[in-house]
């Protein structure tokens, strides 16, 4: 994997590494697969694009890898997804909901677990009009690159489905990449001709949170949501007595809830790393590594064609969710679900959408 270990998203490369390890560290404490241990290799690059590419060279022609796991970010993925499709080693699991890794037909190098961030989006789209708050009242904070674009697109798309298509006219502040350069970004919802009811955020959780700080003196009442790559348990604690009503939609489940995926995760990270936290990054990790190593288990052998062969195979997993998980030729994305979460006394929490009712 190539995760931001430091940087601006050292938080959530660090997370993303800490579930897949849980994984293989139990792989390979009974038994490995087919008697055979995982190798995990985790290269640092710091959430840059340039990095990002060199190491992914390294990892394929001189690690000889077969696939890559859990890599984190929008930016960088847009240099190394080219390269896992022209050098055919497998990317699987990132951490990013952008499309360039879900076309129709989908690369055949690239495979997801988790949402879009244009189904994150959709989903707070449709959770603030269900009640109460109308399009011209909806504003939008994103980190100016393709990260941010995803998601603004998304809730755009998601707009203009209801019949709505005046999106242009909707405040849109932005932030350079890496910075907490927050306020012309603020200024311009601020100067907009309707005031917001909500703000709908794609960034990273130290701008998100120094723009919720600012507006929150302005605009107290103001629901704000952020989509999963914000670090919920990062931007809670960077956030502290301001975090109070923030949503964040996540696309793994509460890592406190009785579904047997988690208690499994729950269970597992305790034994193997029992000083660190949970979160929803480490377990969608876990879940990530998970599914790979099913793919593993019934390679016929040891290459990224026979891994991808085999992942295609995957039907109606049961993998101790709600929903069972399959995977095919057309089908690379192993789930579209998304689970609102709101912060509450500096804690996530699950939300019913009802709730932001006016």
């Amino acid at each position: 994997m190539s995760v931001a270990l430091s940087g601006s998203a050292a938080s959530l490369g660090k997370d993303m590494k800490l579930g897949v390890e849980t994984m293989v560290k139990h792989v390979n404490n009974t038994g490995g697969i087919n008697g055979k241990k995982i190798s995990l290799i985790a290269l640092d690059d710091g959430y840059n694009p340039v990095k990002a590419g060199a190491n992914v060279r390294k990892l394929i022609d001189q690690d000889k890898i077969i696939a890559a796991i859990g890599n984190v970010g929008t930016p960088t993925a847009i240099v190394t997804v080219p390269i896992f499709n022209k050098k055919k080693v497998l990317l699987f699991g990132a951490f990013t909901g952008a499309g360039l890794l879900r076309k129709t037909p989908p690369d055949r190098y690239i495979i997801n677990y988790r949402a879009s961030y244009a189904q994150e989006t959709e989903a707070m789209i449709k959770g603030l009009l269900a009640n109460g708050i109308s399009p011209e009242e909806i504003a939008f904070f994103t980190q100016n690159d393709g990260y941010g674009d995803a998601g603004y697109n998304g809730a755009v798309k998601a707009l203009k489905s209801t019949g709505f298509n005046n999106t242009d006219s909707l405040a849109h502040g932005r932030y350079t990449r890496g910075t907490t350069n927050i306020e012309d970004g603020l200024s311009t919802i601020l100067d907009s001709k309707v005031k917001p009811k909500a703000v709908i955020m794609v960034g990273a959780y130290k701008a998100c949170a120094e723009f919720i700080k600012l507006a929150k003196q302005e605009l107290p009442n103001v629901v704000y949501l952020n989509v999963s790559f914000v670090g919920s348990n990062a931007l809670a604690q960077a956030l502290g007595k301001d975090g109070e009503g923030v949503v964040v939609t996540q696309v793994v489940p509460h890592f406190a809830s009785d579904i047997a995926l988690v208690a499994e995760y729950r269970d597992r990270l305790k034994k193997y790393f029992p000083d660190s936290p949970l979160g929803f990054v480490s377990l969608e990790g876990y879940i990530a590594a998970k599914l790979l190593v099913e793919g593993l288990k019934n390679a016929q052998n040891n290459t990224t064609e026979a891994l991808i062969d085999s992942i295609h195979q995957i039907s109606n997993y049961d993998i101790g969710m709600d929903s069972k998980i399959s995977f095919s030729e057309n089908q690379h994305q192993a789930s579209s679900s998304i689970w609102p979460t709101v912060i509450k006394n500096g804690k996530l929490a699950p939300l019913n959408w009802s709730s932001l009712r006016r």
